[in-house]
């Protein structure tokens, strides 16, 4: 899933909570090991050296890449921290710490799951592992028009439904 998808699934997730921030932002982290199962598209990230046999040992490596994917994944996350913002704060008049606290914790998987790739530490170690057990075999990667999509019409259903 796209950042956007998980923030914005992680916002409206955590709206049903508004008077416990904390709960919010775990409900939001623990989505987007929900989210991750469902089958979907991601972007490519050319930064990233996968080991086929064994994707513990995928490792990120600074490049020329790196700016792109930085650049790329930033946009994605602003994007989702905007929406999110948009449909949950201005719409439904939700408090934006809540929907911050949601969004950021639904994002959080995959921020270290780039410091895992970087440095092979505990508990990162153990949350990479929970990341590739959860995360669908079935992708969506060579279907980009599909996977997006999908992913548009996932965000709609998640913010009507959770409304």
């Amino acid at each position: 899933m796209t950042l956007t998808t998980h923030a914005i699934t992680g916002a409206a997730l955590a709206t049903l909570v508004p008077n416990y921030p904390a709960l919010g932002f775990v409900i939001g982290f623990g989505s987007h090991y929900l989210l991750d199962a469902i089958p979907h598209w991601a972007y490519s990230i050319a930064s990233l050296k996968k080991d086929e046999t064994n994707s513990l040992n995928t490792k990120v490596v600074i490049s020329k890449d790196s700016y792109w994917d930085l650049l790329k994944i930033g946009a994605d996350g602003v994007l989702g921290l905007a929406l999110a913002s948009l449909f949950l704060g201005m719409f439904y008049h939700n408090s934006l710490l809540i929907i911050f606290l949601g969004a950021i914790g639904s994002m959080l998987p995959d921020a270290l799951q780039f410091c895992y790739w970087k440095w092979k530490w505990e508990p990162l170690t153990t949350l990479q592992r929970l990341h590739n057990w959860a995360h669908t075999k079935m992708r969506l990667d060579d279907k980009p028009v599909l996977g997006v999509l999908s992913q548009v019409l996932f965000i709609i259903l998640v913010v009507l439904v959770l409304k």
